[in-house]
């Protein structure tokens, strides 16, 4: 019994000890990352809507740590991006057919080079949405976009440091 526990432990362990969300996959030779402000083709009139979403990626980067954010110029890999799309539609409707809530939808692509080899590495459409109370009126919305705008960057980020 006890020598079967001894096991059991060991293997819980050595497989915790197997996880890094530190950007562990990323090739060592990779260090930095450029992030220039994403275009915005959505067609959706947002003020800021890019330097936003280019922001909260920027800090994202900074706080995992993974890859040093510098100037294009001597970076060793870029990640672009494109708005695609913002949406704002009905999304909870009632019986009397009262909009009751309200979901932001955001897409965009992103590729990420390889700047030293001029290869592309990946390029991945991202999207993700937030709901609001349609009777909350612009305050909301706006809180909808940036909650939109993180979960959009957390998959960026995890996509970037992770999917070797």
């Amino acid at each position: 019994m006890i020598k079967h526990f001894s096991y059991i432990l060991l293997a819980i362990i050595l497989g915790g000890c197997a996880y890094s969300f530190t950007g562990a996959s990323i090739p060592s030779d990779m260090k930095t990352v450029a992030i220039p402000v994403f275009d915005d083709i959505s067609g959706y009139t947002e003020a800021g809507l890019r330097e936003n979403l280019t922001n909260v990626l920027i800090q994202k980067f900074i706080q995992d740590n993974s890859l040093q954010v510098v100037d294009r110029k001597f970076s060793d890999t870029i990640l672009e991006g494109i708005i695609t799309s913002l949406r704002d539609e009905p999304f909870v409707i009632t019986g009397n057919e009262r909009v009751n809530s309200r979901r932001v939808v955001i897409s965009v692509r992103v590729k990420f080079l390889d700047q030293r080899s001029k290869k592309q590495l990946w390029e991945k459409t991202f999207s993700q949405y937030s709901d609001y109370a349609a009777d909350g009126g612009l305050v909301a919305k706006q809180q909808a976009i940036q909650k939109a705008i993180e979960n959009l960057t957390e998959d960026i980020l995890i996509a970037t440091v992770s999917d070797w």
